[in-house]
């Protein structure tokens, strides 16, 4: 069985003790360490600066919204932080919810299922190369 652990919100007080709690996780083995995307706190930016100060335990997106960034920027992005990381990224996206797709992306939210689809389909090609 693997272990893993959700980090709470970023920017809420409790940065440092996300950091200490995913510092901890590292130590003691779980598989990774989780980061969400919310309440205007982005995902890799935190990941990064786990990553930074952990060692082994994967970094995990839960989630990347899709309609905050476009897909190449996605990828990008997951391939970077994969590199700096030494191969410790998990990507996870979400099309999120009509608010925040349309009230802070100005994205409108529609077929959700096959913008999902789409959307990982430029991630996997641009990954690929």
């Amino acid at each position: 069985m693997q272990l893993g652990v959700n980090l709470g919100y970023w920017g809420a007080g409790n940065d440092a003790e996300n950091v200490a709690l995913a510092r901890a996780a590292d130590v003691l083995g779980y598989s990774v360490c989780w980061a969400a995307e919310a309440y205007g706190s982005d995902a890799p930016t935190v990941l990064a600066w786990v990553g930074a100060q952990t060692r082994n335990i994967d970094l995990g997106a839960a989630v990347m919204q899709i309609p905050a960034r476009s897909a190449a920027m996605t990828a990008m992005t997951a391939a970077t932080l994969d590199t700096l990381s030494g191969g410790r990224f998990r990507l996870g996206l979400g099309v999120s919810g009509p608010q925040v797709s349309e009230g802070w992306h100005g994205v409108r939210f529609d077929r959700p299922l096959a913008r999902t689809r789409e959307y990982v389909d430029v991630v996997r090609m641009a990954l690929a190369r």
